[in-house]
């Protein structure tokens, strides 16, 4: 059960959460896919995105990947491209030919603008107003400092970190050892707010943390967390509680 008034601070996630590619990967790649004879179905597409979550979450999959193909090479991303058709039920021989054709469309047709939407603004600076530590832990593999301080976002944060710098990636509850020392909150009074279930919402709870999903499309209908379809339902009921913190910091 989540009780507003049992926490000091919120981590944030960046990608997905804070930080959006418009238009998604997800919406173009399934595009591409549903244009290459996929089944154009909302679960079809779900299924695809709960795959693309598992896979990035530093998942067996992803790390054999790696140790085959470099990130940079055409190799890695011909060979993703495969395992998300089978990911949709594409048979393996279709999917090894349907995969490098796809992974073309999205080399020459993905293109997208990073932004932060206002609504994200809006929240953090009425939890930050409240009186909440709040910090942001990417799992990203290059530092993220100077892009935060580009979208505007790091003067909302005691601190930002990536994965590469403190050389754990979600689900390792290690890379958030480094937000707790920062705030000294204890694991049990600390938020941790994601829109990947298998890295966000497993790695906090592998930490200790309290984990809350942001889940506007209802990928993870079935997850076993607090969910929130927009990060104004998390200020919503967080903001009780701030109120409280803010008179009881005056007495």
């Amino acid at each position: 059960m989540f009780h507003h008034n049992h926490f000091e601070t919120i981590l944030f996630d960046l990608d997905g959460t804070l930080r959006h590619n418009i238009p998604s990967a997800d919406a173009i790649q399934f595009g591409f896919a549903v244009g290459l004879g996929v089944p154009d179905s909302w679960e079809c597409r779900r299924k695809g995105a709960r795959w693309v979550h598992y896979y990035w979450a530093q998942s067996d999959d992803l790390l054999r990947d790696i140790e085959k193909h470099d990130l940079l090479e055409r190799s890695f991303w011909d060979n993703y491209a495969t395992r998300y058709f089978m990911a949709l039920g594409v048979p393996e021989d279709g999917a090894v030919e349907l995969g490098p054709r796809l992974a073309r469309l999205m080399e020459e047709g993905f293109n997208p603008q990073s932004m932060v939407y206002p609504e994200a603004f809006d929240t953090l600076a009425a939890i930050r107003e409240a009186g909440y530590n709040l910090g942001l832990v990417s799992n990203r593999s290059h530092p993220c400092h100077e892009e935060c301080q580009e979208l505007g976002l790091l003067p909302y944060f005691d601190f930002a970190y990536a994965a590469v710098d403190v050389g754990a990636w979600k689900p390792d509850p290690a890379i958030f050892d480094r937000a707790l020392r920062e705030t000294g909150s204890p694991p049990e009074r600390t938020i941790y707010i994601g829109d990947n279930y298998y890295a966000d919402i497993v790695g906090a709870k592998n930490a200790g943390i309290t984990p809350v999903l942001l889940d506007p499309e209802e990928i993870f209908p079935d997850a076993e967390c607090v969910v929130v379809r927009s990060l104004g339902e998390l200020r919503e009921m967080l903001i009780p509680r701030c109120i409280t913190n803010k008179e009881a910091k005056l007495l």
